[in-house]
């Protein structure tokens, strides 16, 4: 019994460092996906120590503290996408709103109305799906009759997106960035006479034993649609299931290139996988924005057959917003940025 004990709590105090030796392998990046749930697995593996160690010798104490620092390691990770950091509720003067409701609705799901239900509940602007093949096209051009703009990248490799928007589409385009059968697409709508947002809507392949061995792809085409978004001076949007948790170092770095800002901070973590098991969810589906929007209502919708939830975001512009500048990189992000993405091309 104490062997097991021991055996697994110095397995659950090494393994959360794991995803810090920046190893793109998936069993590196694993412990990244299953932060919340280990924090718990290490607050049981404390407790019952406390209850069987009778003697502290050095050993004990110090895979006691062992477990303790490597929980409160994880805890300054994801505590800031907790409802319980402190966070300043959006308040500000708008001159425009756009809604988006994005899911993955998974391939081979065929509740097709169950889907189309939400979307009629929730009445987005925009409607994105991922994983959507010509199976899923054919039902959804039911809603065509409210959804007369769309982009629509069909394909039988759960890499399909589509887009339908209630408001014209300006200058959308449909990316292949690493992978020949990964899209992702870009387009921009109007938010008031003066102002158009850009939208990224992403859906990189991620690390795994069933698909990429390695998170390189996924890594490379974060950074390449980052790099873009640099470079621009409007209103910015990133959506997608992006296959990466918010903590990551490559989301964050992502996040600090673009200068985007995410609105999970202090609401929740809004896990949206998997979501036919409560206990092994993590929240895989984002939205970024930049610092001259802010999201009002943010919901995470009812089950429709899918191994994901969606997500239904109502994104506001601020009034008389300022372009806001770049934070600043230093001479290491940006070679590791150039790195990941030759990697993820190699």
């Amino acid at each position: 019994m104490m062997i097991l004990l021991y055996c697994l709590s110095i397995f659950f105090s090494l393994s959360p460092f794991l995803p810090a030796t920046e190893h793109p392998h998936w069993f590196f990046r694993t412990a990244d996906f299953v932060r919340l749930q280990s924090i718990v697995i290490q607050l049981i593996l404390l407790i019952l120590l406390v209850v069987f160690i009778n003697d502290y010798t050095v050993f004990n104490c110090i895979v006691l503290g062992s477990i303790v620092a490597s929980m409160l390691y994880q805890l300054a990770k994801v505590y800031p996408y907790s409802s319980l950091y402190p966070r300043k509720k959006p308040d500000f003067p708008s001159d425009g709103m756009v809604s988006i409701l994005a899911g993955n609705i998974l391939q081979t799901n065929t509740e097709y109305d169950k889907f189309i239900e939400e979307v009629q509940k929730f009445d987005p602007d925009i409607v994105l799906t991922m994983e959507s093949n010509k199976e899923w096209e054919k039902n959804l051009n039911r809603l065509e009759p409210t959804y007369s703009h769309s982009v629509k990248v069909a394909n039988e490799e759960f890499y399909g997106m589509h887009v339908y928007s209630k408001i014209p589409l300006k200058n959308s385009k449909i990316n292949f960035f690493i992978e020949d059968n990964v899209p992702s697409i870009f387009f921009e709508v109007s938010v008031n006479e003066k102002e158009n947002i850009f939208f990224a809507c992403l859906h990189p392949a991620p690390p795994s034993p069933t698909e990429n061995e390695t998170s390189k792809e996924r890594d490379a085409e974060l950074m390449i649609v980052g790099k873009k978004i640099r470079e621009l001076k409007k209103p910015v949007v990133v959506c997608g299931d992006m296959n990466d948790v918010v903590w990551s170092r490559v989301t964050r770095l992502f996040k600090k290139m673009s200068g985007m800002i995410d609105p999970r901070i202090g609401r929740g973590f809004f896990p949206t996988y998997h979501a036919g098991y409560w206990f092994m969810r993590f929240p895989l589906d984002h939205l970024f924005h930049t610092k001259d929007l802010f999201v009002g209502k943010m919901i995470r919708t009812k089950t429709f057959g899918s191994d994901h939830f969606a997500m239904y975001y109502e994104i506001y512009h601020k009034k008389k917003a300022k372009i806001q500048g770049k934070t600043k990189l230093n001479g290491d992000e940006r070679e590791e940025i150039e790195e990941k993405i030759e990697d993820g091309k190699s």
